[in-house]
């Protein structure tokens, strides 16, 4: 009895710390990032206020400041996303929720380049989950199969099905793939397998897809594309 005792009394401090974590991360992230944003306009104004005193901007001028908004638009990225990663499984609504409807105002707001051919085979599927973490997850799958494409166009399958009480849900993409060894490494935060002067990415997209798939009872992971070649992405969760 002392031992379980011990035990509840561990789970239970666990769950506080991380908690606690998680609250710092929110904190964090929100005051830095209103400083970001300021950062962000900063650049615009010492280039606007250089032209109206008759001094073009151009040449190194113009590449500085043009790198300096790369790099503090890549910073409230990471902000925005570690915001997300503190927010998953609270602070929204649990509803049950179409998985074509959530998919329809992920790809209005997403603006899917046009060369991308975007399929869905969702069987009129329903899931149960925080009405914030679904519109999270399908975004980040559909954004990294886009971002990591080795091509300017290409093709994107979104589908579902249910396996016993799992819903499971896979974005499929006809990119370069993942090569085996970096399959669980890509679901880490901050994690990009690309320089980011390469690929924009702040590295936590699939970190918040992975836990999303675990708050809700389920699993991420990476497992064969069904267009025989590229990434795909499997979601379970208990949600239905």
């Amino acid at each position: 009895m002392a031992a379980q005792s011990e035990s509840v009394a561990a789970s239970r401090d666990t769950g506080r710390n991380s908690q606690d974590i998680e609250d710092f991360i929110y904190l964090i992230s929100h005051d830095v990032r209103s400083s970001v944003r300021a950062l962000l306009e900063l650049p615009n104004w010492i280039s606007e206020d250089l032209e109206e005193a008759g001094f073009p901007v151009q040449g190194q001028v113009a590449a500085s400041i043009d790198l300096m908004n790369r790099h503090t638009s890549r910073l409230d990225r990471m902000l925005v996303d570690l915001l997300t990663f503190s927010r998953i499984g609270r602070m929204q609504r649990v509803e049950t929720l179409s998985l074509d409807v959530v998919l329809d105002q992920v790809l209005e707001e997403l603006d899917v380049p046009g060369a991308f051919d975007v399929t869905r085979d969702l069987k009129g599927l329903e899931i149960t989950i925080g009405n914030r973490d679904i519109l999270t997850l399908l975004s980040a799958l559909i954004s990294n199969a886009v971002r990591h494409h080795d091509k300017t166009s290409g093709k994107i399958h979104v589908a579902a099905l249910m396996d016993g009480t799992e819903v499971v849900l896979t974005v499929s993409d006809d990119g370069p793939g993942i090569a085996e060894e970096f399959r669980e490494r890509i679901f880490g935060a901050m994690i990009t397998l690309r320089p980011r002067d390469e690929v924009e990415g702040s590295g936590m997209g699939l970190a918040n897809v992975r836990k999303i798939a675990n708050f809700y009872g389920g699993t991420a992971s990476v497992v064969p594309s069904v267009f025989g070649k590229g990434c795909c992405i499997e979601v379970r969760t208990t949600g239905r």
